[in-house]
């Protein structure tokens, strides 16, 4: 039986929501509870999963809907004092610091200590307003936001490289500003190595292996996906390489992608020619067919690394991948399978890549849900994609996706290897390994009494100075009797390796290309972002807040909800009134 209540007026961040609604579903005697606001697109998500009701059309954008799947009406009584405690909790967390938070940008400048970077986690449809008035404020802008359109970005961008301002993202998942973490972000030490990459956990993981190297970043500056796209044309990603390039404190510079369109890659690879400083480059996806003089192309995510490393101690590059060799799993003939789910989208494409390298002869399937592969006998999936994640937290916050694909997998004869990661730091569930390691334990107990062996294989991308520890989570994970790689690299050519598989290293020469002289000067305001401690408005997320302040830097919390009922062409039509009558909302 379906049970909807209606808080009317009551705006709630939907990452909060998210994870009230896998709280209550747990409770004895609830079949299913979903929490999130009455927007259409997430009216939308309750009807497609089944949770429809003629209540819910009633909602209006800024209430907080809440379906209750139980058999008796008297858990929704219960589901409903539940919520009533936690939000009245978040209420009375907002109102013991009321005095250094805000409600609207005025409020917000006059708390702020000369702001110069707004990060804004607000939903997707309402995040290019908030950014457009950061720029007008002459912020720069870290847009964590996604389900942002195209040409907002564009326009977002053009604006901000005429102001001389950044715009990173939207859908920017990471990023270190001199120092300072910015949402999901590792902990990692300060050094002569400067990051440019268009996706989160890339950068993750090529920074934390840095880290565990014993080397630094200056900053890890993210673009957002799309930058590199033919419409965008690179604008974040070129102004922040030469940023770098000018930094007396960057030794080598780190460029990280998908492959960009041709034409953009082109001009970005036009830039680096002109630079003197080494260049690491990783378009991830294509196999490197030369290097250059002062360009190292590398193939994945630990060989940008490990250059990177190699290059900032003055040694020449010289990268070999490594093969768990010690793994003692008795496979049956039958068991071919390699089985991968992810949290980390790049992670997942980069095993994609591996694995179709290795296994050409298999031909793919036709592409279907987050599948980033799927053959005949091999599947990476992509856990954080958006068919999985609409009304539900990220599988770096919520292992429930995981652990039922484990069971899955686990329970298929024909499975060999099972590949997890486990992304920590900022902005991820405090201790994920303690969540998996239970079903890991039970996945390769069941497999041993049905007469099989499997492999479990783990990785944690991470250091020892982020919040879970990574030690910790390292040592959990393999008392559950996972395998653990450390790199994703590791870990995907060791799964492959156990099937009987092998990915090639390219081996190329060194050719030399000509190039037309670029100019590489960058704004002044720019250069002063990457090199003092940012002064942020955070537009969205408290944690976010949090994570700034505890890195030493200011922040002033904006408690940001829609105006106008959410009415987002009234929202624009106020934006503009305010903007040009000087006032500010």
């Amino acid at each position: 039986m379906l049970y909807t209540i209606i808080k009317e007026n009551t705006y709630q961040d939907s990452i909060v929501l998210m994870l009230l609604s896998n709280k209550l579903s747990a409770m004895d005697g609830v079949n299913k509870v979903s929490i999130m606001m009455g927007t259409p697109a997430n009216k939308d998500i309750f009807k497609s999963s089944g949770l429809g009701t003629d209540e819910l059309e009633k909602a209006k954008p800024n209430d907080i809907v809440i379906v209750v799947d139980a058999e008796q009406e008297e858990k929704v009584t219960e589901v409903k004092e539940e919520v009533e405690a936690a939000l009245k909790g978040e209420s009375g967390s907002q109102d013991a610091s009321k005095d250094q938070e805000a409600h609207n940008w005025k409020r917000a400048l006059e708390l702020a200590n000369n702001p110069n970077l707004a990060l804004i986690s607000i939903p997707g449809q309402y995040a290019a307003m908030e950014a457009e008035n950061a720029l007008n404020e002459g912020l720069h802008v870290f847009m964590f936001s996604d389900n942002v359109a195209k040409e907002d970005e564009v326009k977002l961008k053009q604006k901000a490289h005429e102001k001389g301002l950044l715009v990173m993202g939207p859908d920017c998942g990471t990023g270190i500003i001199h120092g300072l973490p910015l949402a999901f972000t590792n902990i990692v030490k300060e050094g002569d190595i400067g990051v440019v990459g268009a996706s989160g956990t890339g950068i993750q993981e090529v920074t934390t292996i840095i880290d565990r190297y014993g080397k630094g970043v200056t900053n890890a500056i993210g673009t957002g996906g799309r930058d590199l796209s033919t419409e965008v044309g690179a604008i974040t990603a070129l102004d922040s390489i030469k940023a770098l390039n000018e930094d007396p404190k960057v030794k080598v510079i780190t460029v990280i992608s998908k492959p960009p369109a041709k034409e953009v890659q082109e001009k970005v690879l036009n830039v680096l020619r002109n630079i003197e400083k080494p260049v690491v480059t990783l378009f991830l996806g294509d196999k490197p067919a030369y290097q250059e003089e002062n360009i190292y192309h590398a193939y994945t995510l630990e060989e940008a690394a490990v250059v990177s490393v190699q290059l900032s101690n003055g040694e020449k590059p010289n990268f070999e991948p490594k093969v768990k060799e010690d793994v003692n799993v008795a496979l049956k003939d039958s068991q071919v399978g390699i089985k991968g789910y992810y949290s980390g989208g790049t992670l997942a494409y980069e095993a994609a890549v591996l694995v179709k390298a290795a296994f050409e002869d298999e031909v793919p399937e036709e592409k279907k849900e987050a599948y980033i592969l799927k053959t005949k006998h091999h599947e990476i999936i992509d856990l954080g994609d958006d068919i999985y994640t609409q009304g539900k937290p990220h599988p770096m916050i919520d292992p429930e996706k995981r652990i039922e694909m484990l069971e899955t997998s686990g329970n298929d004869p024909e499975t060999a290897v099972i590949m997890i990661d486990n992304v920590i730091g900022y902005g991820s569930h405090d201790d994920m390994a303690n969540e998996l390691a239970p079903t890991i334990k039970r996945v390769l107990e069941n497999a041993r009494q049905d007469g099989r062996e499997l492999a479990v294989l783990a990785t944690v991308v991470g250091t020892e100075q982020d919040p879970q520890g990574y030690d910790k989570q390292v040592e959990t994970l393999r008392e559950s009797g996972a395998i653990i790689c450390e790199t994703n690299d590791q870990m995907v050519r060791t799964a492959i390796n156990l099937v009987g598989g092998k990915v090639e290293q390219p081996v190329v020469d060194v050719q030399t290309f000509d190039h037309t002289k670029e100019d590489l000067s960058v704004d002044e305001k720019i250069m002063s972002l990457i090199n003092t401690k940012p002064s942020v408005i955070n537009i969205g997320l408290k944690s976010f807040t949090e994570a700034v302040q505890s890195s030493g830097s200011e922040c002033v919390q904006f408690n940001w909800r829609p105006i106008a009922g959410g009415d987002e062409k009234l929202m624009k039509v106020l934006q503009f009134l305010n903007y040009y009558e000087g006032d500010k909302i």
